[in-house]
């Protein structure tokens, strides 16, 4: 295999390097792109991957594939055990329990994959200009360490496809198990708050224009990235083992406990859908708002209400069906983001903790939500993530005690 073909992937996803090249002068040393993505993956590969090297285990990708996956065990065991539990009781209100939803997150997932392999194919195809494209593309994708590295992921990317569509289910399952009964206390929640008002109100005067409104509506929807490249990311990058199992086992426990027992214990509709599911016009001033930006500029936004309130009446319970407000699985999962991508790279961390703040506010703004929706969600993950530290460790001491007694009682030859 030739050197110039695999050598950028290999650095990239598969055995770590020890960098030497010094923080200030990172992107300085970098060739120029012409185009914004370009930009992207180079400040990916030189910042992200670069800082996460330095705190690696230099045996990371090799052969020895059953090390990561007993590492992962506490993740198989707790998505194992959510994913059961979820199946019941599924099944005991007679719901389908069909594969529909994860053939349909699979294809989700081996679509974003094919998308950045020829993200990816196009910038090095523009880098190396080789003499045959074909047989640079081959060397690179069939590269040993990236194989490697493919296959110790897989285990993590069936947790992701499996378990998600299950704990969607459970979403739309919500008025099978309760009544849809917590709005009006979220709404005196909001506006204790801000001393007498609905959040949106004290929002609207700052950024309650609808080309705004239309930008928070589209960056809502890019929320949908950090389910399927996002998590890619945390399977395949480098990264300290640690954050990676930390990261999966927080994601699994907050669909199971956040979007699943939280939201049904708490059962509320969220403001967009309050008065078409609840007879309460409380709302009607902001949906008024948001209906006459979108004859300005697209909202979005309401084209997906309208289609969520089409599945709920037809109690459809596909995949990213459901109607719930608190938690705010959204705020959740972006919340979960800037945590974890913060131990990897201080400044990707700092933008996701913007993008968390900008997801929350749009959650209020576009009616999704209630402002305390984002708080709990907040708080709920915090506590989730705390756990997932103390179940790491734990782990790690058992695996380490064992390891250690299996070192003590097997004789020297």
């Amino acid at each position: 295999m030739s050197a110039p073909a695999s050598k950028g992937l290999i650095h990239s996803w598969a055995k770590p390097e020890k960098l030497t090249v010094p923080k200030e002068q990172r992107f300085a040393a970098l060739p120029r792109r012409n185009s914004l993505l370009s930009k992207m993956f180079t400040i990916i590969r030189a910042d992200v991957m670069t800082e996460t090297s330095t705190t690696l285990d230099p045996d990371y990708a090799e052969e020895n594939f059953s090390q990561r996956w007993l590492g992962e065990a506490p993740i198989f065991v707790f998505g194992a055990i959510m994913l059961a539990v979820c199946v019941t009781l599924l099944a005991s209100r007679g719901v389908s329990l069909n594969l529909s939803g994860v053939l349909e997150n699979a294809r989700l997932f081996g679509m974003f994959t094919l998308i950045l392999i020829a993200f990816d194919a196009a910038i090095q195809l523009n880098r190396k200009r080789p003499s045959s494209p074909t047989a640079f593309l081959k060397e690179r994708y069939t590269a040993k360490p990236l194989l490697k590295t493919i296959i110790s992921g897989l285990p993590l990317i069936a947790v992701a496809i499996i378990a998600l569509p299950f704990f969607s289910k459970m979403k739309s399952a919500i008025p099978l198990f309760t009544e849809y009964t917590w709005d009006a206390a979220f709404i005196e929640w909001d506006r204790a708050i801000f001393f007498g008002h609905d959040a949106w109100e004290v929002l609207q005067p700052v950024i309650g224009y609808p080309i705004v409104t239309a930008f928070l509506a589209l960056l809502y929807h890019l929320w949908f990235l950090l389910l399927y490249p996002g998590v890619m990311f945390f399977v395949f990058a480098k990264m300290d083992s640690q954050v990676r199992r930390q990261f999966f086992l927080s994601y699994t426990l907050s669909w199971a406990l956040v979007g699943g027992l939280m939201a049904t214990w708490l059962a509320s509709v969220g403001p967009c859908f309050l008065d078409p599911l609840l007879g309460n016009a409380h709302f009607k001033p902001q949906m008024d708002y948001l209906y006459a930006a979108n004859d300005q500029v697209p909202i979005m936004v309401l084209n997906v209400q309208e289609l969520l309130l089409e599945w709920h009446s037809k109690a459809e319970n596909g995949l990213g069906s459901g109607i719930t407000a608190m938690p705010s699985m959204h705020c959740a999962i972006a919340f979960l983001y800037w945590i974890a991508v913060r131990r990897i790279s201080k400044r990707w961390g700092a933008f996701f903790g913007v993008f968390f703040f900008v997801t929350w506010i749009s959650s209020v703004h576009l009616a999704y939500h209630y402002a305390v929706d984002g708080l709990i969600s907040l708080l709920a993950v915090a506590a989730i993530w705390w756990a997932s530290q103390h179940i790491i460790a734990a782990w790690d001491f058992i695996l380490a005690r064992y390891a250690t007694l299996r070192t003590n009682t097997v004789p020297a030859e």
